[in-house]
């Protein structure tokens, strides 16, 4: 497995981002009902010429998600069943531990458009703009993928 980026491609960080025209329900989601820790937060001030945003993370990982709201009223693409956000938990106690909070604050699981998804073991939840999240139960590059069965 390749351990690092291209000489030519110094990549220090990545930021995955979206829109949204329910940021409010859309940022409760990730960061309170998930828990998602965030790192950044704007209301359409200094630069960010009307943009509403939040940049969501995992503090000193270089992965961040970016949820944004622009317009009046926002618009946003129609969510899709394969245009996924998979977050790779530590086991399947770790996905029961999230899929529980996650039931308790009021959301259930949604069938997966993949069965390669479910057949692991992995459980999806659709966030308020029907978005879809991946809680799956090994670690991608570390743990070997889960059989189905």
């Amino acid at each position: 497995m390749i351990t690092s980026w291209p000489a030519h491609l110094d990549v220090g960080a990545v930021r995955f981002a979206r829109p949204t025209a329910r940021y409010d329900e859309v940022l409760a989601f990730y960061r309170d009902d998930l828990g998602l820790p965030v790192l950044a937060a704007w209301r359409g001030e200094d630069g960010h010429k009307g943009y509403d945003g939040v940049v969501l993370g995992l503090p000193g990982a270089p992965v961040h998600m970016e949820i944004t709201q622009h317009g009046n009223p926002p618009r946003i693409p129609e969510p899709h069943p394969e245009n996924l956000l998979v977050l790779y938990l530590r086991g399947p106690a770790a996905v029961e531990t999230a899929a529980a909070r996650l039931r308790e604050r009021g959301h259930e699981p949604v069938a997966a458009a993949n069965a390669y998804w479910p057949e692991r073991g992995a459980v999806l939840f659709a966030d308020p703009d029907g978005w879809l999240v991946v809680l799956a139960p090994w670690v991608f590059g570390e743990d070997p993928v889960p059989q189905p069965g």
